[in-house]
């Protein structure tokens, strides 16, 4: 199961690497979530995969008894999907800002900061 996971985690970086080198803003915001969920499931498979019992304390022990889930990764993957989710929507709302006041998602298009050319440059 561990080989799957490890697997499933090199293509969703790989393919998450490919969308960011990407030109376009969208498909970067893409690139980005999907590197997001990868880093996910790899903070979920440090914690080892496991079918443990969920980390309850007996009553009189100092420690759980038995296999149990590692509750850190767990806690981590939900904190990082809520953060997430709160990056994804304000990265749709700049790029849809950005759509809306230059009228391209492409980085090679996006040239409101740069300074105008000189006269000789532009052929003047």
């Amino acid at each position: 199961m561990e080989l799957l996971l490890a697997i499933t985690i090199g293509v969703l970086v790989a393919a998450s690497v490919y969308l960011m080198l990407d030109r376009n803003v969208l498909r970067f915001v893409f690139g980005l979530v999907l590197l997001s969920n990868a880093v996910n499931l790899l903070i979920f498979g440090s914690g080892r995969l496991t079918a443990g019992a969920p980390p309850l304390i007996d009553e009189g022990a100092y420690a759980p008894t038995g296999l149990v889930a590692n509750a850190l990764p767990q806690a981590l993957v939900l904190t990082a999907i809520v953060i997430g989710f709160g990056l994804l929507a304000f990265a749709l709302a700049l790029v849809y800002r950005t759509y809306m006041t230059l009228g391209t998602v492409n980085t090679d298009e996006m040239r409101v900061a740069e300074p105008v050319a000189d006269a000789k440059e532009a052929g003047q």
